[in-house]
């Protein structure tokens, strides 16, 4: 597959460091677009002083959008990012030969057949990277529903391992059983009202059952 869009034309060999990029990455938000360094020059294929290039998909002006799944998460923000200004040109195989987390997610999910991905927030700008790899390989890609994050409700920081952020444990400690936990993370994503309690297999059946309804609404 990269074999052919190299030869097509569609990828460039880039030699920009981490570093170089760091400081020079045009932001966009909360995240950087690569500024096309490499993209007109005529940086070989091979290795320079023992170091490989990356290779970059070269990404057309105009937008790359995608259907966010606004039945199952209705805060999820439009889908519609522009090729060129807001995404940038993607590396798909690292200098280090390794494939690059937007290639292997585009390809997992049209290989599985996956027809609706759920996921972080923090995840939505890197969505038209991998859409963007999707056209190239001509196919559609799936619906998208981008939940909020999970919040420490003192200080809006997200929950992670890293910061000692309250667990389940924690959770149980305030009183909170199983039920109570499930709608409380339904909840911050919009989902069921406040103070909800529902088990997983409930939210599966509410989700399906709100899904159903807004296909019925629009056909």
């Amino acid at each position: 597959m990269l074999s052919a869009l190299r030869r097509d034309g569609r990828l460039y060999p880039c030699r920009c460091s981490r570093r170089l990029l760091a400081d020079v990455s045009a932001p966009h938000g909360d995240w950087a677009v690569y500024p096309g360094f490499c993209r007109q020059s005529q940086v070989g294929w091979g290795a320079v002083a023992g170091r490989w290039p990356s290779w970059r998909l070269r990404l057309s002006a105009g937008p790359i959008a995608w259907r966010e799944a606004a039945a199952l998460v209705p805060v999820s923000a439009a889908g519609l990012l522009d090729g060129a200004s807001q995404v940038g040109d993607v590396v798909l195989r690292r200098a280090d030969g390794f494939i690059t987390y937007h290639l292997a997610t585009a390809v997992d999910e049209l290989t599985l057949g996956i027809g609706t991905v759920v996921r972080g927030e923090d995840l939505w700008s890197s969505t038209a990277a991998q859409v963007a790899v999707m056209r190239e390989l001509g196919a559609p890609p799936p619906f998208y529903a981008h939940v909020p994050l999970w919040r420490e409700e003192s200080t809006g920081q997200r929950l992670s391992k890293r910061s000692g952020a309250e667990g389940l444990e924690g959770l149980r400690a305030r009183g909170l059983d199983a039920a109570g936990v499930v709608g409380l993370l339904a909840a911050s994503a919009a989902l069921v009202p406040p103070g909800s309690r529902l088990s997983a297999a409930e939210l599966l059946q509410h989700l399906a059952t709100r899904a159903t309804t807004a296909q019925e609404r629009t056909s």
